[in-house]
């Protein structure tokens, strides 16, 4: 099979902040041309990387706000957050755990630090990514999974460490979150000196997040800690190799080719459904919850 090539390593824009209590780089879409089309199905990526938080008695984060047309998947690495949502979802993502909520036809939520870990506070680091959801499955009902790191498939690869899958597959083995269309998100938890092969098809857009400490590509391209290495669209294996212990998100999905018409909290098809989606919203068609 023909190598996938490294397209750019994206440094990280300045950090600002959403809500108090998430300090993040956006990386998808605005960065160098990474637009919502250039990323499809992923239309956003935050990277909360590595902040200290002090203690607070009252927790940091985001009040309610409403959400249609796509799926928000959150990643802990360090702190926790809490989450609850006019559907009824909710629960707390804890290091190494994973919250994917499915807003579809719409929902309210809202997010913030877990009341116990915001007493003492300490060094957060996390990674939200927003998935587009096929036209078909737009208007349907919401959706929650809370994953588990322990339910989590884990590939062992010997002294070079292991592969954490979340979504999709590696080498066969399946991660536990439903998708609604082909989706692979996965941590590569490698070894100093460890090394990883991956393998999606050419056409699926593909990218790499340096989570934790620094890696080389394909054997020649260096990408150090909080830096998103793109891929292009050709070829379909590529190598990660860690220069010293690291952690890397890998995300790779098949493009849905849909208009995206995006208008902040909302990502339809069209200028038409995001006034519906408006209209809705304001007649409280999306829930009740309390801030």
């Amino acid at each position: 099979m023909a190598t996938k090539k490294v397209e750019i390593v994206i440094s990280p824009k300045p950090a600002h902040f959403v809500g108090d209590g998430f300090r993040v780089h956006n990386f998808i879409p605005g960065v160098q041309g990474l637009d919502m089309k250039r990323m499809d199905p992923f239309i956003l990526l935050d990277y909360n990387s590595k902040f200290h938080f002090n203690g607070t008695e009252t927790p940091r984060g985001v009040g309610v706000h409403p959400h249609r047309g796509f799926e928000t998947v959150t990643i802990a690495y360090q702190g926790r957050v809490e989450h609850h949502d006019s559907a009824g979802g909710g629960g707390i993502i804890g290091e190494g755990d994973v919250q994917w909520m499915t807003a579809a036809k719409g929902v309210l939520h809202k997010e913030y630090h877990e009341t116990e870990w915001a007493k003492t506070g300490g060094i957060f680091q996390m990674v939200q990514l927003w998935v587009n959801l096929p036209s078909v499955y737009k208007m349907s009902y919401p959706k929650y999974q809370a994953i588990k790191n322990s339910d989590m498939e884990k590939v062992d690869l010997g002294n070079n460490g292991f592969i954490e899958i979340i979504a999709g597959e590696y080498n066969g083995h399946k991660g536990p979150a439903f998708t609604y269309s082909p989706v692979h998100v996965m941590n590569a938890k490698l070894k100093s000196g460890g090394k990883a092969e991956f393998n999606f098809p050419a056409h699926f857009n593909t990218a790499a997040l340096v989570v934790e400490g620094n890696i080389i590509v394909n054997g020649e391209q260096k990408a150090p800690s909080d830096h998103l290495v793109l891929f292009q669209n050709e070829g379909e294996t590529f190598t990660i190799e860690a220069s010293e212990d690291s952690i890397v998100l890998i995300i790779s999905g098949m493009p849905l080719n849909e208009p995206i018409y995006p208008h902040g909290p909302f990502v339809m098809n069209s200028k038409e459904e995001i006034m519906q989606a408006f209209e809705d919203y304001n007649l409280g068609r999306f829930g009740y919850l309390a801030d």
